[in-house]
């Protein structure tokens, strides 16, 4: 989810704006999530995709940024520009849940006025490392690995790609990455078609199942990334961010496939979408031609405000899901006005967050990091 490329090289602003395209996305998918009855109705069904499409970003924008620096750069140097890009987004993301919680309790969490003011601040301390809780601290409920804040899930696997990366897999060449990408396509082609449920969704939770799914799901995607990366040769495609936006668009919001009676097909569609149609949406940003000045502060502004978008959305969806639970037959045309509240509510508090907090922030740990 990084956007920081080295400024010495050419931008892809396409890929910033599709990067926040995919994040609003994920609002959506969350705004109707609780709506509802299962995996197989939800009204934004495969919204959740958006992770692993943005895992496949951050893998190109890593590999482009940081593949020639190795002679120059240093482990250390290269974590500590994750941590600097990363985490001020993540105890802010943290912080926003724990001043929530307690005003979230509802009949869906109905044990949250029972716990310990020193256990909640003890899952924001460890939130802010974004390593995930044991779930003997689920404080919620759900056995999220970051009760606070739910999508931290999804940044704890983002840095295990990252250490992969920085500690050997960087090393690969092209063919021994090829390889390891096609294993990664099959095992999570596997995962997709063979799950209960007939989907990727899941790597949230701190069990075995659970930590395969999240690995699964970053692998391929991730490290496809970054193999494009290396062998794409972009090239000058008009309209490139209309037709990548529309594309990613119609694949998140693409209703449930197969039904319950065959849940494999859904798993089919998963697969082909990540393995093969997400890197084409990235080839095609990077190809894009920027045709107007519009357009290129349409993609800087949806770039700017994706990643702190993530990190604080889901602390005000906690107090929708709640009201939903506590309405219960709510519709979704009861609840859109609140949805789209939250939905543009998200989208300023990540503007002020990236403005008042986030890049200040950055600028400081960039001065003492060094």
């Amino acid at each position: 989810m990084d956007n920081n490329i080295i400024s010495t090289k050419p931008h892809y602003p396409v890929l910033d704006g599709l990067r926040g395209i995919a994040a609003i996305i994920v609002v959506t998918f969350h705004l109707t999530e609780p709506l509802g009855t299962g995996h197989l109705d939800i009204l934004v069904n495969h919204g959740y995709l958006a992770v692993d499409f943005f895992f496949l970003l951050s893998g190109f924008v890593i590999g482009y940024a940081y593949d020639d620096r190795w002679q120059k750069m240093s482990v250390g140097t290269f974590f500590k520009r994750r941590i600097e890009r990363l985490q001020p987004m993540v105890v802010l993301g943290m912080t926003l849940g724990a001043i929530g919680f307690y005003f979230t309790d509802s009949t869906i969490w109905p044990l949250i006025h029972t716990v310990p003011l020193w256990k909640m601040l003890l899952v924001m301390f460890i939130g802010y490392t974004i390593l995930p809780i044991p779930l003997s601290l689920d404080i919620r409920g759900w056995q999220e690995m970051h009760p606070l804040n739910s999508v931290g899930w999804s940044l704890f696997f983002e840095y295990i790609a990252n250490i992969l990366y920085a500690i050997g897999i960087r090393k690969l060449s092209n063919t021994a990455l090829g390889i390891f990408v096609f294993i990664a396509a099959v095992a999570l082609a596997h995962l997709a078609i063979t799950s209960p449920n007939g989907d990727v969704s899941g790597g949230w939770t701190l069990n075995t199942e659970q930590i395969y799914i999240g690995i699964t799901r970053t692998m391929y995607p991730f490290f496809a990334g970054l193999l494009l990366s290396r062998i794409a040769r972009p090239v000058r495609i008009k309209n490139a961010f209309l037709w990548s936006s529309i594309l990613i668009a119609i694949i998140l919001y693409m209703p449930r496939i197969g039904g319950s009676e065959k849940l494999w097909i859904n798993g089919i569609y998963e697969s082909v979408s990540i393995i093969f149609i997400f890197p084409l949406i990235v080839y095609l940003g990077a190809s894009a031609v920027i045709r107007s000045s519009t357009e290129r502060k349409i993609c800087k502004f949806l770039g700017d405000i994706s990643y702190p978008l993530y990190l604080v959305h889901y602390p005000l969806v906690y107090f929708y899901v709640a009201w939903i639970s506590d309405n219960h037959g709510t519709t979704i045309t009861q609840a859109w006005p609140y949805a789209l509240a939250i939905l543009i509510g998200s989208m300023i508090l990540a503007y002020i967050s990236l403005k008042w907090f986030d890049e200040p922030v950055r600028q400081w740990m960039r001065k003492k990091l060094g």
